[in-house]
């Protein structure tokens, strides 16, 4: 221990605490006592684990500090008997090899905390302040957050959330992570033991060669990271093979819902086994081999997971594309990769229409000469052109007598390429995020488990398309993994009804729901009627993904659809990211509506100001990450010095996520929107998410985007483009209503200059509002909007042009 100056309190309402410290490191024994003793604590120290249960048998401890590797009986025999003899006494587990278990069935037991060492005085005491002083972590009855003012912001805040909710108990019996504290000792291992932290958790995959070295970096410079280097595995033996030797070989792994109602298939680990190898066999004899593109341009069919796990289990690099893109938009990612087959299928339904993406893949193919096969799966039966020689059918290449099911996994390197998946540049050209083996696969399994808390019997419904990284890394890659059943929806959420989503839920009794806040909004907007029609009792855990969640959505979420019973977790991360970064453990962390709350164990964030240097409580600035984490991208492909100039060059050291953010005393994070979409008004930099989130606290209002425009006296003025809910009519008086709204909520500086009611906003397919889109029309500048063949509706934006205001 470090001979710092921190002290725990000296006095106790009923005196001096007395304490036991039971550790077998006769040198760490003796600076701890010698720490308490000279703050008058009365201290008895013990070398093993017998001694320690005598004295506690003897005689009544307010504390016990013991080592969980202490001879003769373990300090987890030591706490069991404790906890039983005394059951006042705060006992803190220290150990030097700490486990993900024994931190687990530690804190079960009833230890009050669990410090990995080495550790300072400073964290002793805090911890010793905490137990003597039995005070809470945080007073969840004063939770104002502070203004600041009085100085220069980097980014101004002025939102404010008091209301805190606890994990309900019955979640927290039954959680992976259960309580703040078990929280903070998986944090702080992480960080204090990285490499020790992410090579444990390593062992939960299957590897046909275990790692030289869990981790090499460098984020200045030669930008570089790698993860679990020399380790050798396969992902689709992980997803599937090893499943097959336990019960869960005849578990379902995927369910699939077509737009219809009566198509339903399913898919036992042994079937999707039996599917994957024969399509992976099917790629070898077209000649794809280990390192090659492979595009898959698919709808949400199971026949898209399995093209994804054929591609790993033969080491091809898949690119998935989303079937709602453009011909031109396929074409443009197949050449930057150099695809030279691709899969798609003829059409499928949505929205009670019909499809017809293999048109758009011929498009595609006018510009990609290099594309010798494809690859169609008859979805609908539609009447397609077949070019002769490069098109084949998927059930005719399945069903060929040389086609076997046995396919032996191709063992790959830990940091071979994975996948790449394609993501808006700021130049409009995508940008392929790159992603490797191992590290990304371990970032989706224990986010699996530490997030949506997964568990045997669960159904998990992720509602992304798989042409998203959301649905790569929790429609296929961690739930399979983790031996889940993972549900698939083909169609929309209100078809044919509003109440789509909450009847397949009721059907397929699902337990866990991961969605988007933009759908949630839009579900708001059609009222309580139709989510209160179902049934909803099996959901236990609901999660929301792609963009900060306004506190009135995440409120309509708990209330209307968890019933007040279900925890939520609001995600933070990125297509880059691979996996969560910021968000609740659902049995550990109390949430706020709005905040994605704390970062998850390994993640070092900073929030700096435009020089780089960390902010203040509550004040807003550039959200960084300190060290990489093994699902981090590992480069942009084909173009390295693009991945650093993106993610390193404006804070030298870390990674710069692009994103806004401010922490708040409670150490929780709130993600403020893209620093490209803050507004500078008035010498204000004002984050366009908070403006949102005032205006959609609203009760008329449903949904709202903002933007900014020109002004000649503050610089930039505030456009808001509002939906309101049904029943509501725009109005000058509703306007007003709404701009004095936020400057109750906010204050003057941000309330809007401009106000559009628009019946409908431009939406991608997976719900996020394309707001280069927006800002193009508040600002006037129509002629050249850009590609917009790939929203959900593009009709609403000519609506938007012609009632510009």
């Amino acid at each position: 221990m470090s001979q710092d100056k921190s002290a725990p309190p000296k006095e106790n309402p009923n005196g001096n605490p007395s304490i036991l410290v039971a550790d077998a490191d006769t040198g760490l024994r003796s600076s701890i006592t010698n720490y308490l003793n000279q703050w008058n604590y009365r201290t008895v120290a013990v070398a093993d684990g017998l001694e320690a249960a005598s004295a506690i048998s003897k005689e009544q401890f307010d504390l016990a500090i013991v080592s969980l590797e202490i001879p003769a009986k373990s300090g987890l025999e030591v706490l069991s008997e404790a906890v039983k003899s005394q059951p006042d006494i705060k006992i803190i587990i220290t150990s030097a090899k700490p486990t993900a278990d024994s931190i687990a069935e530690c804190i079960k037991q009833g230890a009050f905390d669990y410090l990995t060492a080495p550790f300072t005085n400073d964290e002793l005491g805090k911890v010793i302040n905490e137990a003597a002083g039995n005070k809470k972590i945080r007073e969840t009855d004063k939770n104002t957050a502070p203004k600041h003012d009085e100085k220069h912001q980097e980014i101004t805040s002025m939102m404010e959330e008091t209301r805190i909710f606890n994990p309900p108990q019955a979640f927290v019996d039954k959680a992976a992570v259960r309580g703040m504290r078990h929280y903070k000792a998986l944090y702080n291992w992480s960080i204090k033991d990285p490499e020790g932290f992410w090579g444990h958790l390593a062992e939960q995959l299957d590897w046909y060669k275990k790692w030289d070295k869990v981790r090499e970096y460098s984020f200045s410079g030669n930008i570089n990271i790698k993860y679990f280097t020399g380790g050798k595995l396969n992902i689709s033996y992980n997803c599937i093979d090893r499943h097959l030797n336990t019960w869960r070989k005849n578990k379902a792994a995927l369910i699939w819902q077509g737009e219809g109602e009566d198509e339903v298939r399913t898919f036992t680990y042994q079937e999707v086994h039996h599917e994957v190898c024969k399509f992976a066999n099917v790629l070898k004899k077209l000649g794809v081999k280990k390192g090659d593109a492979v595009t898959i341009y698919m709808p949400m069919i199971p026949e898209a997971t399995f093209a994804m796990l054929a591609c790993t289990r033969i080491g091809a690099v898949h690119s998935i594309v989303f079937s709602g893109f453009s011909g031109e938009s396929l074409r443009d990612r197949i050449q930057d990769c150099n695809s030279r087959l691709v899969i798609t299928a003829d059409g499928y339904h949505r929205n009670g229409q019909i499809i017809r993406c293999k048109d758009a893949a011929d498009i595609a193919m006018k510009d990609c000469p290099n594309v010798k096969d494809m690859i169609i799966v008859k979805r609908l039966g539609l009447h397609i052109t077949i070019y002769e020689g490069r098109d084949r059918w998927w059930h005719e290449e399945m069903e060929a007598d040389d086609i076997s099911s046995v396919c032996e996994p191709e063992v790959m390197d830990a940091e071979d390429p994975l996948f790449i998946l394609y993501t808006s540049g700021s130049t409009g050209k995508p940008k392929g995020v790159m992603h490797t083996q191992a590290g990304y696969l371990l970032h989706c399994v224990q986010t699996m488990k530490w997030v949506f808390d997964i568990k045997d019997e669960d159904v998990f419904w992720c509602t992304a398309d798989i042409g998203w990284v959301t649905g790569h890394s929790y429609v296929v890659y961690g739930p399979m993994a983790t031996g889940a059943t993972s549900f698939i929806y083909e169609g929309t959420p209100t078809y044919p009804k509003p109440d789509r989503m909450w009847h397949i839920v009721e059907k397929f009794d699902i337990n866990t729901f991961y969605t988007a806040p933009t759908l949630i909004r839009a579900l708001m907007r059609d009222g309580e009627e139709w989510p209160k029609k179902h049934d909803l009792s099996s959901l236990r855990l609901l999660g929301t993904v792609g963009e900060p969640i306004n506190p009135e959505a995440w409120m309509w979420y708990h209330r209307v659809i968890g019933r007040e019973k279900c925890p939520i977790v609001d995600t933070w991360w990125q297509t880059e990211t691979g996996g969560h970064l910021i968000t609740p453990m659902p049995g550990a962390i109390p949430t706020k509506p709005g905040s994605a709350t704390v970062p998850l164990p390994g993640v070092e964030l900073m929030i700096v100001n435009a020089e780089g240097n960390e902010v203040d409580v509550n004040e807003g600035g550039y959200l960084c990450i300190k060290k990489p984490w093994p699902g981090i991208m590992r480069t942009i492909y084909g173009d390295h010095e693009k991945f650093k100039n993106t993610y390193f060059t404006r804070f030298p050291g870390m990674y710069f996520t692009g994103d806004g953010a401010r922490k708040d005393e409670d150490g929780y994070y709130w993600i403020m929107g893209r620093i490209d979409d803050v507004l500078n008004v008035s010498g204000h930099r004002i984050g366009t998410a908070e403006v949102e989130s005032a205006l959609v606290s609203n009760s008329k209002v449903a949904e709202a985007a903002v933007v900014g425009i020109h002004h000649e006296i503050k610089g930039q003025g505030i456009y808001a483009f509002v939906t309101l809910k049904h029943g509501e009519k725009p109005s000058k008086a509703v306007e007003k209503d709404l701009k004095d709204h936020v400057r109750k909520v906010i204050g003057p500086i941000a309330s809007p200059d401009k106000i559009q009611f628009a019946e409908g906003l431009p939406k991608t397919r997976s719900g996020k509002i394309m707001r280069r889109i927006l800002v193009k029309i508040a600002n006037g500048d129509i002629s050249n909007l850009g590609d917009i063949t790939t929203l959900a509706d593009p009709s609403v934006v000519e609506t938007l042009v012609n009632e510009r205001v």
